[in-house]
This record gives structure tokens, C-alpha cells and sequence, in this order.
């Protein structure tokens, strides 16, 4: 299932990480490289791969960084900011970051637990006064991780948009509102992204800070970073050099998804701490920088902030404090992923890191950030496999070599040869659609089918098939692949919604719930 809303969509085919994998980089304590832009050669075939995979995705507009060893060695600019007025994108430009505001929300709280002023296994209700009973034990970490069972103060959007606080539309409401909700699950026992958290943790940092959050990130990492363009606001703000975002409808990219559409942002004050920043690529390279070279934080609590959370039973939380994580064998990243249109990868043990920002909501940059990294990591290349699981690779050789309607065959073949090969379904589903939408149809719809097969019981499988075909143009395959994912989920909202707009009344049975 690929339509999900701008603010979570891009979390879903995150992995987890092993504590103690991402060792920090060393810079000197005279060798600020935040300081200087190295404008190197860049690699062979980087430039146009990147005009095609705008072309792909159908991107207006776009900036690239690279960073190699604390300095950027690679930056440009793309397209239209602005489509209506002809304005082209400059490294001036600044877009929208969304959801990757957490990780500058990670880095606050950091900041203060380095001032001595709280610890992240510190209850909130230590640092916030008035709050639930059930809220009370809920700690700092959990509130970064999404493992706090809070009940969620915004309502997601069935698509596009940014979704509505509960209550009557006010953050007073809201916050009166939420106060009284259940929680989702026992705090610390399961992973689920949701606003409150970062709504509270603007909290504490409004309390422990001494001033406004804006203010406490803008003087404690805006300006000593040398983030010369980056400030908060959303749609209503009059901000300059601000990309104009766009969307097409129901999120999807392809030639039949439509009109290019306008998109709007609205971020109210409270949400803010998780969705609020605008900047440029460049501005988001020199952050970090400086947060690798000591700027912003010590090594120690920098260590800290990329450390995965544990659940009561001990496992591995898939975030760390405002930072998904992208576990593998080989070059695994910590991320900031907003909105469907913005991320950043940073690999440390690799010294590298790539922001990539667009103003198409839809255009999901985490998929390709990867392949960007390929060029200067050439056992990571697109050739190679990029930054697929080992798993993955190893069926992608089998398909390449033998044919992409072989997959069966293929992995019960890597059965035989270990018995404890396996394949999980949602690395299948992301990387089969990453394949429809790059141009690879055919191949990506393999893929999907071959996850139909191998995860027969799942309503999500068939739900992305069927998304894939629908991009393809084959409407009675993707009506029977929604209908297939509403007998196993009757539930799939999703699906519902995409029969309807394909003229297919939904099954009788469908319930059409959150």
C-alpha cells in the first residue's frame, strides 16, 4: 500500500538497527570543513541520472548535496520552484522539510541533556506539569522513538494533506481533547508514529530551553550551523525563495495520475517542533556537518542521538531520537524523511551523507537516495544492487540472470542452498514499487506478484500490485488485486477508495475504517 499521508508514508519501509553500528566521524578541532564548500568533479553519469529520475517521477523541481568527509563535494539545482511564474530552483531555494523537522527536534533535546538539564530516560511528567495519569511514566526517549502508546492529537489525512487536529480545529481543542483519549498500547511495548510526542517534547523544550522552541533551534543550531536561508512556517507564510510544493492526485507520480495540482502545508504552532522548517539543500548539508563536527553537539551525546530506543522486551526500536534507521549488512544510514518530497541519509561509517529536496509531494526521495550514494560507493552502485537487503540482492541476481517471471523458482532455489533464506515482505513491497515508479514496470510488477506468493495471506501485498497496475494503465487487473487485498483486509481503506475511483464498487463486506 503506497497512498498513505504526507506525514507517514515515508516511515513505513524503515528497518532496525543494532546498537553500537554507526561510528561517528572524526574532524579536527581545527578543521571546521562546515566552513568551506569543495566543489569536486562529480562522478560519471550522476548528473544525468538525476535529470531522468526527476523525469521519472515527474519532479518540478529539486536540489541535490553531497558531503564527503565534512565538506560538500556535490551541489545543484533543478527545475522549477515555481511552475506558474517560470522561476527556476537556486542553491538559494528553500523547501519544505516536513517530518525531517524531528531530527532538529532530536537534536534540541540533546542539546539540553548535554547542559545537564534532563535525561532522555527522564518521565515527561518530570519536566511538564498537568499531565494524564497514563501519560506520567512515558519517558523523553520513548516520546523521540515513537514507542510512547500516546493517543495521536492529529487526525491523518485519507491522502494528500497534512490531516486535522482532533477536537473542534483549535490547538486548545486539541490538546484538551487528546488529553482524554485512550492509549494506543502499553508505553514502551510497540512502535507507532504519531504527533503527540513531538508536540510534548516542543514542551519540555519550551520549558527547559527558556525560550521558544523556534528560537532555541534558530540560536543553537540554525546559526551556528550556517544555515543562512532556514526558518519555520508552512503555506500561509509569506517566506522567501520558498519552492512552491505540488502534488498530483492520490499522491501517485505516473502519466495517468493527472494534473500537476498545488499542494498546502498547514502546520499549526504546536505541531511545529515536528513538521515546521524550511530550508535549502545546502543549509541542511552545513547542519550536518556541524552536528558531525562538534558544532552542536559533543561525541558522546552525538552517539546518544543515533542510538535506537528498546522495547520493554528488549528489542531494537526502528528509530532512534527524531531519526529513523536504515539497518543492513552494508552502509547503514540514519535518516530525516518529511513529507513524502524531502529526506537526508547520512552514512557514518562511510563519511558520507545526501540531502535531497523537492517541492513534489509524492516524488519520495528516500527511495533513490541510495542509488545517489552508489556513485560514490561503488559496491553500493544501482549496478550492485544499491542498498537493497542481501536477501533482495541475491534474488535480484537470480532474476536477472534467469528471467523476471522466475521468481519461484529462484527462491526456492536460495532455499535449498539456506535453509534460512527469507525474503520479508516488506523489503519485496518497496523495492517492486520503487521499480514501477523508476520506469521498470514490468520487472516491478513481477516483483509484486512474486510477494502476492510468497505472502498469500496479506492484504497489503495484493494492495500494492494493484496500485502498480493501476499506474501501468491496467484497470481490470488492478480492480481484481484491490478486491483480492479487501478479502484479506477488510479493513483497507485504501482499497475502498481506489475501487470507487476506478467506477468499482467495493465488496459488500468492506469496512471502510481506519
Amino acid at each position: 500500500m503506497k497512498t498513505l499521508p504526507l506525514l507517514f508514508a515515508a516511515l513505513m519501509t524503515l528497518w532496525q538497527i543494532s546498537t553500537g553500528s554507526l561510528p561517528l566521524p572524526v574532524a579536527g578541532d581545527d578543521d571546521r570543513p562546515a566552513r568551506a564548500t569543495a566543489q569536486a568533479t562529480a562522478p560519471a553519469g550522476l548528473d544525468d541520472y538525476l535529470r531522468t529520475k526527476m523525469q521519472n517521477r515527474r519532479i518540478p523541481g529539486m536540489q541535490v548535496v553531497v558531503i564527503r568527509d565534512g565538506r560538500i563535494v556535490f551541489s545543484r539545482s533543478y527545475g522549477k520552484a515555481n511552475l506558474q511564474d517560470d522561476v527556476a530552483v537556486t542553491p538559494d531555494t528553500v523547501f519544505s522539510i516536513n517530518s525531517a523537522t524531528k531530527t532538529f527536534t532530536g537534536v534540541a533535546i540533546l542539546q539540553l541533556a548535554q547542559a545537564g538539564k534532563l535525561s532522555l530516560d527522564d518521565p515527561v511528567s518530570r519536566h511538564l506539569a498537568d499531565l494524564p495519569r497514563e501519560w506520567q511514566a512515558v519517558t523523553v526517549r520513548q516520546l523521540l522513538n515513537h514507542t510512547s502508546g500516546l493517543p495521536d492529537i492529529l487526525v491523518p489525512p485519507r491522502a494528500q494533506g497534512t490531516g486535522a487536529l482532533v477536537g473542534e480545529g483549535g490547538e486548545e481543542s486539541a490538546w484538551d481533547t487528546v488529553r482524554t483519549m485512550p492509549m494506543a498500547f502499553p508505553t514502551g511495548s510497540a512502535y507507532r508514529y504519531n504527533q503527540t510526542n513531538y508536540v510534548l517534547l516542543g514542551r519540555v523544550i519550551d520549558s527547559l530551553g527558556g525560550v521558544p522552541f523556534t528560537r532555541f533551534i534558530t540560536e543553537r543550531q540554525f546559526a551556528p550551523a550556517g544555515m543562512r536561508h532556514a526558518g519555520f512556517g508552512d503555506s500561509r507564510d509569506v517566506t522567501p525563495h520558498r519552492a512552491q510544493p505540488y502534488r498530483y492526485p492520490g499522491g501517485a507520480t505516473s502519466p495517468a495520475a493527472g494534473a500537476l495540482q498545488h499542494a498546502f502545508d498547514e502546520f499549526p504552532a504546536m505541531l511545529r517542533t515536528g513538521a515546521g522548517i524550511n530550508a535549502s539543500a545546502e543549509d541542511v548539508a552545513h547542519w550536518l556537518i556541524a552536528l558531525q563536527d562538534g558544532r552542536l553537539l559533543d561525541r558522546e551525546h552525538l552517539r546518544e542521538l543515533w542510538a535506537p530506543g528498546r522495547f520493554n522486551d528488549g528489542r531494537i526500536t526502528s528509530w532512534a531520537s527524531g531519526w529513523p534507521l536504515i539497518d543492513r549488512e552494508d552502509h547503514p544510514a540514519v535518516a530525516g524523511i518529511g513529507g513524502r518530497r524531502s529526506a537526508f541519509f547520512v552514512y557514518p561509517r562511510d563519511g558520507l551523507s545526501v540531502v535531497v529536496l523537492t517541492n513534489l509531494a509524492g516524488a519520495n526521495p528516500e527511495e533513490f537516495i541510495d542509488e545517489i550514494a552508489g556513485f560514490y560507493l561503488p559496491d553500493f552502485s544501482v549496478a550492485n544492487g544499491g542498498g537493497l537487503p542481501r536477501n533482495v540482492k541475491a534474488l535480484r541476481r537470480g532474476l536477472i540472470a534467469r528471467g523476471w517471471d522466475q521468481g519461484v523458482s529462484i527462491v526456492a532455489g536460495l532455499k535449498r542452498q539456506d535453509p534460512d533464506f527469507e525474503l520479508r515482505e516488506d523489503d519485496l513491497n518497496a523495492w517492486g514499487y520503487r521499480l514501477v515508479t523508476d520506469g521498470q514496470r514490468r520487472e516491478g510488477i513481477e516483483v509484486l506478484k512474486l510477494n502476492t506468493l510468497l505472502y498469500p495471506k496479506s492484504g497489503n501485498t495484493f494492495d500494492s500490485l494493484a496500485e502498480a497496475y493501476a499506474i501501468t494503465g491496467d484497470r481490470e487487473a488492478a480492480i481484481r488485486n484491490y478486491r483480492l487485498s479487501l478479502e484479506r483486509d477488510p479493513g483497507n481503506r485504501n482499497a475502498v477508495d481506489q475501487l470507487r475511483a476506478l467506477g468499482a464498487p467495493p465488496p459488500a463486506g468492506a469496512r471502510a475504517t481506519h
